[in-house]
């Protein structure tokens, strides 16, 4: 057979000769199915999720799987059906998943929404009532960069079993009661306090419906806050007389659920009414959701299951053996083979002993995508029913090779519940490290074979089996054999399995009495990672707890997994509990496993003294297990696995709008629905137009070089390869950038490895990458200097200093009692926007006109420099921006590059041209965030408080100005945080190297200006002895306090929330319970942290605080708004409608916001600096008022009669319906020669409390609790507000925890996927996450629309609480082991950083001493 069937969405599908090399995202994206999105091309972000469905013949049931399409070879779907996004709703009509995601505020810039639709819709499909915590697993292959997470779980737990009992979902029919009676879902609901049935739907049906507003030309009334369903004129009564209003139900305070008594300042005072109107949104949406019903789904086609039972009638296909031959000569795969027997299986391999053996694709696809490796056969083993079977002997258990390893879960699950957990503590151990293998999408498809074969030195599974004593069945065509798997790894990557061998199953032995079996992993993140050191440990005692036997295999610690065989050999014979067994063993392990400093994979020490770590857990663990009494066993409660870590909560809190119809409210994402269920358009989404060419980029492969030559012969050899493009092509202008100081393509000279140095043009994606490899480059190499202290040390510099100073800091470090010098450093951070950079540039074919849709928030400058390169006016350059799949600042000026390659190669050709980076290359080719190292000293008395401090902080730029000036000028102004410094001396440089040009992020500099400072009060308050949230709090400002910039602080409300969050969150009660639990716990610390934060909003630079609108209203009543600020999922586009419906006095559903267009907002300033809405949104505003006032006298003459008849009427009477509205920022500009001027326009402000628990034995840990205040003054829509506070903390505590950005010592990225780059999992979040806004603050000094502030930025470094909550536990570890003095720590806190930091006794052994260290350079380095 040469030719696939399957299902699409429930349609047929029968391709004749596949694409070998095509995968099943690249094939779904061809036929126009885009809503299923490519976000890293290795299966480890989730975004390209599908539920593939299949007849499992063995089990007699259809197994519905989440599934990577961008890892799914197209051949391998032949009989199964494959659903997308598209085929579960629409936006009009959208299947319950795609609903409460959408109106539960899930979605933000959108990408990632399709993934978690489909992982949810899948789990629902395989259990319709899940368990909270099997929703929250559900998750854990899926990213998400915008929402933290928060969102999407309450909306996926609306779906819990718990849900039906708590009323979130309706089972009568209704969608407007929902079970009203027990509640509406939601943790600590106010309506299952005690109240009659009658009363609570009462409360449901009438409160909180605020999120669509009807008429907003009428005040609000009691109903939108939950009280009186009349109005002022019906009721008859008066407000004092009502009991209703906005304050309760009329029960009075003592009966009234929404009356509630608080004793925290600035909330309501006792005996007062506060509504949570968070709360009664959210309940309000959950009501009106449509049922969901499971029998109402797409039903697996009948024919498919006689298709795979072979059932079928001879005039319908039929399955069977496939047999490809590529008719591409330039296909990667030439010839696909798929037995369907294990005998047909080794004739295949007999025939092609070359072959691949290819299963679930995970590691095979990986290193076609990554490594460009070519398999030229594959034989496809996966649906041979032979490898995929269970059984047992008294001795043990076989696995069928090829059983998946979900599928391994759920036996793994039955067998323990079978046989009792003494016997199977060896499949218990495979099942725990299991939990944490990769995501639900790989496990759905990876195989236990395909994780043994290939011989990972970090395998999950190899060290458990080979402590286990598992043997191997392998089988030829010459017959079978046995191996035991102790023999099987012969190095890295290199096993016994001969040419023509397969692996047929794996045997594990049951265990026996006396017998212990433990498995641990650690990773820098918990959940879908790959690990750092995996072990499998078993000891076997006999009745006198000799030891009899035992076995310790590790992972990670050598180039294939290993026996600590020495460690084992002094165990065996000595008595299990006695202290000196355990002394002898961990040394023995130590010297054993001991790594040398230049080891592969870098973390030398730190995978050592794991190593040790784990072998204590197990001897702890065991001896408690086997009921030997020893010191240690005391230990065992804390040292295992958190296994049962609990399911998150959230609270939001904030108060109801009153005096507004639409601004403030917490309207949901207005594209949101589009993007749940793919209909929202994304750059690579466009269809492609006629002879479109796509492009591919030729990357150094150099740090710092000359250009000698560049090649291009073999590349255009290639057929489908039309042109490369070199700096010489260029016609305009090739140097870019505020600084003009970077070239659009490198003429002589290369500054850092993946820069991009030629365009090659072909008419596939992938025909233009494998050109560009081809291309050859001739260097002659130059030094680099990388890291800022490598910078420092050679003066390596820009020519800008940014310095702020007042006062006489020497005079306040004389008078000081104490004076301290210190270093702090801050890494990297890569934006990991779900969308890659992209653009499309379409020529239009007279007077140079070119068209350019990019990924950018930067259209105005996107524009420019296309114009500048192609050597045009900007009049013929119209860039335009539908939306991004997220931003956070890397699209801000690197995305214009890739707009400017786009033209470029539109110019030559004539034709459209389209350029989409995989992710590898975007993290190569683009910025970061900006590493920082600040050296400082600081005067304080000896109550710790500051007098005076003197700092000098580098950035580490890059190899071209960009944005870092100004990132610099940010960190300086932020140095101060929240404190008071009668003096100061602030210095900042940013150090010029051969990297990437770091760039604009999330908060721009003044995160990392507050983490040097903070860090700084953290060893003040080491060495006075005082806590560091103590010192914090005696250094706040207070209102009139003057900054080191010079400006007032008129408008301060820290000290406010510092107040109201201390007594709220039972800080000082927390803080005492922390210090107990430290003080029972040896190797589980707590720790807490409460951090303020305040960010500046303007931008920088004085020109660009300014903003447009252009707002036309139409004859039939509806409005379109343009404005300058671009959508990256921030609900800018859905805060500006409500300006202007609210200006306009008008419905929502009336205001349309199509695009970002330079043609229709000209000379925009980019969309950043957390200013967008206040631009923009007074500039609509403005527009928006103009048009009122000249419809206010149709208004008043037509009172009553509908807005499109006034509109129209207006028309008719040749009324202007086109209004543009401008806005520029008072007051502002700072002088930085001169120390003054406004530097900021206004502080957004906001406090945290974190709590955490560290396993001190191995760094990892886990967010127990989060509490944060934020001053967003009088929001424009305060449920996106809150989505931007917890998205923006969780980028923060990514930053300062498990976001380790590395390169290679020649200057290459390590870091260049989700692989090895980690951001924060749905699980990392807190467990429990509360987030209130501000209320009640007087914002009369705001002179910002509506009096909001700005939102985006502000939040994020309260994430960094996390990190000093860790340290709170680091230095509570090293006061139990006597280390004393300072602790300096780097962010982020990782777990090496965080394990090494404990300074125990097994950290110290793994120390490597200086002298082994000498002339080496570690595998790895942050720069």
């Amino acid at each position: 057979m040469s030719s696939i069937l399957f299902y699409l969405n429930g349609q047929r599908v029968v391709v004749d000769r596949p694409d070998l090399d095509m995968t099943l995202l690249q094939y779904l994206r061809s036929t126009g199915l885009t809503g299923t999105k490519l976000g890293c091309g290795e299966g480890g972000c989730g975004a390209c999720t599908v539920m593939v469905s299949r007849y499992d013949t063995d089990e007699s049931r259809i197994i519905h799987a989440s599934v990577n399409a961008c890892l799914c070879p197209l051949v391998t779907i032949d009989g199964k059906h494959v659903i997308t996004v598209e085929g579960l709703g629409t936006s009009a009509k959208p299947h319950p998943v795609q609903e409460r995601i959408a109106l539960l505020h899930g979605s933000q810039c959108g990408f990632c929404t399709p993934g978690f639709v489909m992982s949810l819709y899948t789990l629902l499909r395989n259990k319709p009532s899940p368990t909270e915590r099997e929703i929250e697993e559900c998750f854990d292959g899926n990213l998400c960069r915008c929402t933290g997470y928060r969102p999407i779980l309450d909306a996926a737990k609306t779906f819990a079993d718990m849900a039906w009992k708590q009323g979130t979902v309706a089972r009568d029919g209704s969608a407007r009661v929902a079970e009203a009676r027990a509640g509406c879902g939601i943790d600590g609901c106010c309506r299952l306090q005690q109240q009659s049935p009658e009363a609570a739907a009462a409360a449901l049906t009438n409160g909180g419906d605020s999120a669509i507003v009807h008429d907003p030309t009428r005040a609000p009334t009691a109903i939108a806050n939950g009280g009186c369903s009349k109005g002022s004129a019906e009721c008859g009564k008066g407000s004092a007389e009502c009991g209703k209003g906005s304050a309760g139900c009329g029960k009075g305070s003592a009966g009234c659920c929404k009356v509630q008594r608080r004793h925290d300042s600035g909330h309501a005072e006792e005996g007062t009414a506060a509504i949570n109107q968070a709360e009664a949104d959210k309940a309000a949406v959950i009501s009106r959701f449509q049922r969901y019903d499971p029998t109402q789904e797409l039903i697996f086609p009948p024919f498919l299951i006689r298709y795979a039972k072979r059932t079928t009638s001879d005039s319908e296909p039929q399955l069977g053996p496939l047999d490809i031959a590529s008719t591409d000569a330039h296909s990667w795969c030439k010839r696909y083979v798929r037995p369907l027997t294990l005998s047909a299986l080794l004739v295949a391999l007999k025939q092609h002993p070359d072959a691949k053996l290819v299963a679930g694709n995970s590691e095979v696809g990986v290193e076609i995508k990554l490594k460009r490796s070519k398999f030229p056969t594959q034989i496809y083993v996966n649906d041979i029913a032979e490898l995929r079977l269970v059984s047992e002997t008294p001795e043990g258990v076989a696995f069928g090779a090829n059983i998946t390893l979900a599928r391994l879960e759920q036996a793994l699950d039955s067998l323990a519940a079978k046989h009792g957990a003494q016997r199977t503590q060896s499949l218990s151990a495979l099942r725990e490290n299991l939990r944490c293998f990769a995501g639900n999408q790989i496990r759905n498809v990876a195989t236990i074979a395909g994780n043994i074969a290939t011989a990972s030195p970090i395998s999950d599974l190899n060290p458990v089996l080979l402590a286990a004593g598992a043997t191997l069945a392998l089988a030829s065509a010459d017959g079978q054999r046995c191996v035991p798997i102790s023999e099987f790894f012969l190095g890295y990557r290199r096993t016994a399995l001969q040419p023509g061998e397969v692996l047929v199953s794996v045997s594990v032995p049951f265990n026996k009495a006396g017998e212990v079996v433990r498995a641990f992993k650690q990773a820098k993140r918990k959940d879908d990672d790959i690990a750092i050191v995996t072990c499998g440990l078993r000891v076997l005692v006999d009745e006198s707890q000799r030891v009899l036997d035992a076995a310790f295999a590790y992972g990670g610690v050598a180039p294939t997994t290993v026996l600590a065989r020495s460690a084992a050999k002094a165990a065996i014979g000595g008595t299990w509990g006695d202290r000196s067994v355990l002394d002898r063993v961990l040394g023995a392990c130590q010297q054993e496993l001991q790594l040398d400093y230049a080891a592969p994979g870098g973390m030398a020490e730190y995978r050592t003294a794991l190593t040790t770590s784990f072998l204590f857990k197990f001897w702890a663990i065991s001896c408690c297990a086997l009921r030997i009494a020893c010191a240690e066993s005391a230990f065992a409660h804390e040292l295992g696995e958190d296994e049962e870590r609990a399911v998150s909560k959230a609270r939001q809190e904030y108060a109801p709008v009153e005096d507004r119809a639409i601004v403030g409210k917490g309207v949901a994402h207005l594209a949101a629905l589009k993007q749940a269920t793919g209909e929202a358009r994304y750059v690579d989404d466009m269809p492609g137009l006629a002879g479109e060419l796509h492009m591919g980029l030729v990357l150094s492969t150099r740090a710092h070089a000359r250009i000698l030559g560049i090649d291009a012969e073999k590349a255009l050899a290639l057929p489908g390869a039309v042109r490369v493009l070199t700096a010489r092509d260029v016609p305009g202008e090739n140097h870019w950038n505020i600084f003009r100081d970077e070239e659009i393509l490198p003429a002589d000279t290369v500054l850092y490895y993946g820069q991009p140095l030629a365009l090659v043009l072909a008419t596939t994606q992938k025909i233009a990458q494998e050109a560009a490899r081809l291309v050859s480059v001739a260097y002659e190499d130059l030094p680099a200097v990388l890291s800022i202290r490598d910078a420092v040390a050679r003066s390596s510099f820009y020519d800008e200093t940014r310095q702020l100073t007042n006062g006489d800091v020497d005079a306040a470090l004389a008078a000081a009692d104490l004076v301290l010098d210190g270093e702090s450093y801050c890494g990297a951070q890569e934006h990991f926007y779900l969308e890659t950079m992209g653009a499309i540039a379409v020529p239009k074919g007279e007077d140079g006109e070119m068209e350019v849709f990019a990924s950018t928030q930067n259209p105005t400058e996107a524009q420019m420099v296309v114009a500048e390169v192609l050597g045009l006016p900007a009049s013929r350059v119209v860039c335009r921006v539908k939306r991004m799949g997220g931003g956070f600042g890397g699209k801000e000026s690197r995305s214009v590059l890739i707009a400017a390659f786009a033209a470029l190669g539109a110019h030559h050709t004539g034709r459209s041209v389209r350029i989409a980076l995989d992710r590898d290359e975007d993290m190569q080719v683009s910025g970061q965030r900006h590493p920082f190292l600040g050296k400082w000293t600081v005067g304080v008395t000896r109550e710790g408080r500051i007098l005076g401090m003197r700092a000098r902080i580098y950035s580490n730029g890059g190899f071209s100005h960009d944005l870092s000036i100004g990132v610099l000028e940010r960190a300086v102004s932020h140095l101060d945080n929240c404190y008071r410094m009668p003096a100061t001396d602030f210095v900042g440089r940013v150090c010029r190297t051969n990297t990437q040009s770091n760039t604009a992020f999330r908060s721009f500099g003044g995160c990392q200006g507050m983490f040097l400072s903070e860090n700084m009060l953290c060893e003040v308050a080491d060495h006075l002895g005082l806590s560091v949230d103590y010192v914090r709090e005696i250094n706040l400002y207070r209102a009139g306090d003057v900054t080191p910039f010079s400006q007032t602080l008129d408008d301060w409300n820290i000290p406010l929330m510092w107040t109201q969050l201390k007594a709220k969150a039972r800080y000082d009660e927390r803080r005492q319970a922390v210090d107990e639990f430290n003080r029972l716990s040896t190797h589980r610390k707590r720790g807490l942290a409460m951090l303020p934060t305040k960010f500046g909003i303007s931008f920088g630079v004085k020109h660009l605080n300014q903003g447009m609108a252009l707002v036309h209203v139409y004859m039939d009543g509806s409005v379109l708004v343009a404005h300058g600020g671009t959508e990256m999922g921030q609900g800018l586009h859905t805060k500006m409608a409500m300006v202007a419906a609210e200006t306009l006095e008008l419905p929502l559903e009336s205001i349309f916001i199509s695009e970002t267009a330079t043609n229709t907002a000209a000379n925009t300033s980019p969309t950043a600096a957390s200013a967008s809405s206040d631009l923009n949104g007074f500039a609509v505003y403005n527009a928006c008022k103009e048009l009122a006032d000249r419809l206010r006298p149709y208004r008043q003459r037509m009172a009553g009669e509908p807005f499109a008849k006034i509109a129209k009427t207006a028309y008719l009477d040749r009324c202007n319906l086109t209004a543009a509205g401008h806005y520029c920022t008072p007051d502002i500009g700072f002088n930085w020669m001169k120390n003054e001027g406004l530097l900021y326009f206004y502080f957004t402000q906001g406090v945290a409390i974190a709590e955490v628990e560290l396993d001190t034995l191995t760094g990892s840990h886990s967010t127990l609790r989060v509490d944060i205040i934020m001053d967003v003054g009088r929001s424009l829509n305060k449920a996106i507000d809150i989505g931007q506070i917890e998205g923006a903390f969780a980028q923060g505590q990514g930053w300062t925890t498990t976001e380790e950005f590395l390169y290679f010592p020649n200057g290459r990225l390590f870091t260049t996927g989700p692989g090895n780059y980690k951001i924060p999992s749905a699980m990392d979040i807190p467990r429990d996450f509360r987030v209130d806004l501000l209320e009640g603050s007087d914002t009369s000094v705001l002179k910002t629309i509506f009096s909001s502030k700005g939102v985006g930025e502000p939040p994020l470094f309260l994430g960094a609480s996390v990190f000093f909550a860790l340290r709170d536990a680091v230095i509570a570890k090293r006061r139990e082991v006597g280390v004393k003095g300072r602790l300096s720590m780097e962010s982020p806190a990782t777990p090496e950083i965080l394990r090494m930091a404990c300074e125990d006794q097994l950290a110290q052994m793994a120390r490597i001493p200086g002298t082994l260290k000498q002339g080496k350079t570690s595998f790895v380095i942050r720069i």
